[in-house]
């Protein structure tokens, strides 16, 4: 949104450089400003106790099959088993709940869980002889991986496995083949196939045990196969043993990462704790196997879901207020160190209701109080609902599982929670580690690793060893940019890539004057915000812009159809700008206004909050730069340019894609593509955004909206590009395969429909690239963060991608994070070191941010448009709009 950050504020008072929330703008959807198969039926038991909270339609439905798949863990040390429950649903049962594919004993060789194995995409294209660049200061970069140390000749076996006679249980097979470690040495089995290093030298192996009847058990093993390093299941199974050997930490497993309850950090003013754990991952990187182990934290909340409950209770809906609150949230039970997801409320059952057991029909408040010794306290609560998962469905355990409020905490952050600034700054005191920081963290854990000796078994047992240092790669520093402002002044940027200082006394690369313009104000509070416009005009006059009085509407107050019925006013008198200025940050209020300038009235607007643009006390000093980044914002909305680099390019489009789904519509997600229109000869912009359904592939899209740009292009130019340079957002990792095989071929395909029907004789060369900014690689130059324009591509990248790693943006507090960029097609005839610059000088064109941001600017501009539609608008934006930068 327009919403303006303390902009005065310098830059290493406040929080890392972020491209997602840059200073100009901190869009979010709280504060609504610009700136930045189970299958399993249920009975019910006898009439429960009447709810004191009510019985809503809303409840679980009787009779329904629950399909989605619950996301809880299981706990680590093995536990004794809870009474077979049998019927409706069962009290939170001692059973391992989850799909974490977690093993929990070493001699067993269990997989846990049904996972579905990503897909390794060979996506490095056949033109790129070598990805490795040149340009730039060579420097030693120290990054979070460690080599995985094994045997000259090691590699995982695949076995078939059959028992005659057959044995139907999972559990028994796996304990009749932990009888024979001695000969299988470490193993994965997942009751069919067998994964271990060692080579059996007979093709068809057979061994014997015998089960409790004393009849002989004959175990057939038959090598089918060895895994290649790229093979997925190669990697499922390496991640196995990794799980395995931290299991023996006694660490509490939380989703799919480890945790670490007795270091937490309690801030008990806001009832949470923060837990210290990692995130790790091996694969199979250039030369060498890596273990990736990045400093994770879990926000635990210490007050119960209880306490939500009594919170909702003075809502309109307090039903409905509570469901929305807890469903899809994450809850751990002390009582037995176990995560659940909340699928659902259960209005109509209580901890009085009853369930059936072998021995008998018993309460759920009788069942705590005789299986854990707890006394539950309100007997009327409802109860919350966890679905089974995959696995205990194939275990026979199709039961729902019902969690009592009461004894249920939550975990992660509500929205309120990451509104309240004084939160948010305690808990960054503790996560946002400076390197050196982070460093010893992540020695501690090698340590950790190699001196726990259930750790060191495991990986033994795999003829795997885990080295102790970090691996350090070779990295260089990629020149620094030129800025280029008016009358062709230029700037060497700086070691922290920021231009703050020179912008306010330079030209901007393109100006455009701001001569009918209307503000609208609330009438108390209009001497403040006139005292404001005139020091914008200041501003644009320092900058050389030319910024006339504008007109003021006043409003008496600050309801949704009184800036409506403003706005029609204002926009009736062809203004080329519009400024609303809202009491206080308001979503509804917000969207309300957005909506109206960017559908019904299309017009280019910038929302602002009174507290911005009129703060008290020390506040109020930084003014004067608020009023230079709103001026410039404005500028940039119609077309303007604040700054320039040197593009060494001509012709050339670049484009940015990105996906938001929509928080109000859950069904439903927006498209956004921004592309520039040849930045060497004109610095505009095309936009334009398309809604599908979540889950519809994006194929046909992406290359609609690809016809919309190449139009605008050849209205401007009179032609097509020469080259397209194309940065795809948005893209995991699961979904990376239906992009590389799909959306490119069909992109492909129809830029070369559009080239030949243009008469052109050669389709348009093209490179796409996927990039990432949910990733867990850091790197380290000498212990520091790596200055702006460090890159690595050889060492951590990966053997079938032509990937690297880039720093573009400047941090001054905790650690910096890196971008991955995969480039997936390439026909542009550009080697490794013009891709990797060219993308650096995109990160200089962000126009909410005098410095660089952590993706080409037209990934942050198309992240911006489709947040907007999905957010606050939730209809496509006029047409009108679609070479401005309104979105801003």
């Amino acid at each position: 949104m327009d919403k303006l950050t303390s902009a005065g504020r310098s830059r290493g008072r406040g929080r890392a450089t972020n491209p997602q929330q840059p200073r100009v703008e901190n869009r979010n959807k709280r504060g609504g400003q610009d700136a930045d198969a189970s299958g399993s039926s249920r009975r019910f038991p006898q009439a429960p106790a009447t709810s004191a909270w009510g019985q809503p339609s809303s409840g679980v439905a009787r009779g329904s099959g629950l399909q989605q798949q619950s996301c809880s863990t299981a706990p680590l040390q093995q536990r004794a088993p809870a009474p077979v429950m049998q019927g409706r649903a069962t009290a939170h049962r001692d059973i391992a709940s989850g799909d974490a594919p977690v093993v929990r004993e070493d001699s067993r060789g269990a997989v846990r869980g049904k996972r579905i194995l990503t897909e390794v995409v060979t996506s490095r294209p056949p033109t790129c002889v070598t990805k490795t660049g040149e340009t730039g200061t060579k420097v030693v970069v120290q990054t979070n991986y460690y080599r995985i140390i094994k045997k000259p000749k090691w590699s995982i076996h695949q076995y078939r496995v059959d028992f005659a006679p057959d044995v139907d249980m999972m559990r028994v097979r796996r304990a009749y083949l932990a009888q024979h470690k001695t000969i299988l040495g470490g193993f994965i089995f997942d009751g069919t196939m067998l994964f271990c290093t060692t080579y059996l030298e007979k093709q068809n192996l057979e061994l014997t045990t015998k089960n409790r009847e004393n009849e002989v058990i004959q175990i057939k093993l038959k090598h089918v196969g060895q895994l290649d390093v790229t093979d997925a299941q190669q990697l499922q199974v390496l991640n196995l043993i990794l799980r395995r050997a931290m299991e023996g930490l006694k660490l509490q497993l939380v989703g799919r990462n480890f945790y670490d309850p007795k270091a937490k950090h309690s801030l008990n003013a806001y009832c949470i704790e923060l837990w210290p754990g990692y995130q790790t991952s091996i694969r199979q990187h250039e030369q060498d196997i890596l273990l990736c182990a990045e400093i994770a934290h879990k926000v635990m909340r210490t007050d119960s879901v209880y306490k939500t409950l009594q919170e909702c209770q003075n809502k309109q809906d307090p039903l409905n207020s509570f469901k929305h609150e807890v469903v899809g949230t994450i809850v751990l039970t002390d009582y037995n160190n176990k995560t659940y997801r909340v699928d659902d409320v259960d209005f109509e059952s209580s901890p009085m209701s009853k369930f059936k057991t072998k021995d008998g029909d018993i309460s759920y408040m009788e069942y705590y109080k005789k299986r854990y010794n707890i006394h539950i306290k309100d007997a009327k609560q409802p109860l919350l609902v966890s679905r089974p998962s995959e696995r205990n469905i194939r275990a026979g355990q199709s039961e729902l599982i019902m969690l009592i409020p009461e004894l249920s905490r939550s975990t992660g952050l509500t929205n309120a929670m990451r509104s309240n600034f004084s939160l948010m700054r305690a808990m960054s005191e503790f996560t946002r580690l400076p390197p050196d920081q982070r460093i010893l963290r992540l020695k501690a854990f090698n340590d950790r690793l190699n001196g726990t000796t259930d750790s060191t078994d495991v990986l033994k047992a795999w003829n795997m060893e885990l080295d102790k240092k970090l691996v350090e790669v070779p990295g260089r520093v990629i020149p620094s940019c030129r800025i280029v402002f008016g009358n062709n002044e230029r700037f060497d940027c700086n070691v922290y890539a920021d231009w703050t200082k020179e912008l306010r006394n330079k030209t901007p690369y393109k100006n455009v004057d701001i001569r009918r313009w209307c503000v609208i104000a609330l009438k108390r509070n209009l001497t403040e915000i006139q005292n404001f416009v005139q020091m914008c005009i200041r501003a644009a006059n320092g900058m050389r812009m030319r910024i006339a009085e504008p007109m003021y509407q006043q409003i008496l107050d600050d309801r949704n159809g009184t800036y409506s019925q403003a706005i029609n006013t204002s926009v009736a008198s062809d203004l080329q700008m519009l400024m609303v200025v809202m009491p206080a940050a308001n979503e509804e209020k917000y969207s309300c206004i957005k909506k109206k300038c960017c559908i019904d009235r299309p017009v280019p607007s910038q929302v602002v909050t009174l507290r911005t643009i009129a703060p008290r006390g020390d506040r109020a000093s930084g003014l004067m730069s608020i009023a230079t980044k709103v001026v410039i914002q404005m500028n940039a909305k119609l077309m303007g340019a604040p700054w320039m680099t040197e593009i060494p390019i001509s012709g050339l489009m670049t484009v940015g894609f990105d996906v938001c789904h929509s928080g109000k519509e859950k069904n439903k997600s927006y498209g956004a593509l921004v592309a520039t229109m040849d930045l060497k000869s004109k610095p505009q912009y095309f936009s334009t955004v398309s809604q599908h359904l979540k889950g519809q592939e994006m194929s046909n899209e992406i290359a609609m909206n690809m016809t919309y740009a190449l139009k605008a292009y050849r209205n401007e130019h009179g032609m097509l590009p020469k080259k397209i340079l194309f940065y795809r957002d948005g893209v995991g990792d699961g979904q990376l395969p239906q992009v590389f095989n799909t959306e490119v071929q069909f992109l492909k395909d129809k830029l070369d429909e559009i080239y030949k029907n243009a008469g052109e004789p050669t389709p348009c060369p093209m490179a796409f690239i996927v990039v990432s900014k949910r990733i867990n690689t850091r790197y380290f130059v000498g212990r520091k963060n790596p200055v702006p324009g460090t890159v690595v591509d050889d060492v951590i990248t990966l053997p079938e991608r032509y990937d690297f790693f880039l720093v573009s943006q400047s941090v001054r507090q905790g650690t910096v994070s890196p971008t991955s960029y995969n480039v997936i097609y390439d026909t542009m005839g550009l080697n490794a070191d013009k891709i990797q610059m060219l993308t650096y000088k995109m990160t200089h064109l962000y126009y909410n941010w005098s410095g660089t941001c952590r993706v080409p600017a037209v990934c942050q501009y198309a992240h911006k448009l489709a947040f907007l539609v999905a957010e606050s608008l939730n209809r496509l934006p006029h047409n009108a709009l679609e070479k401005q930068l309104y979105f801003l």
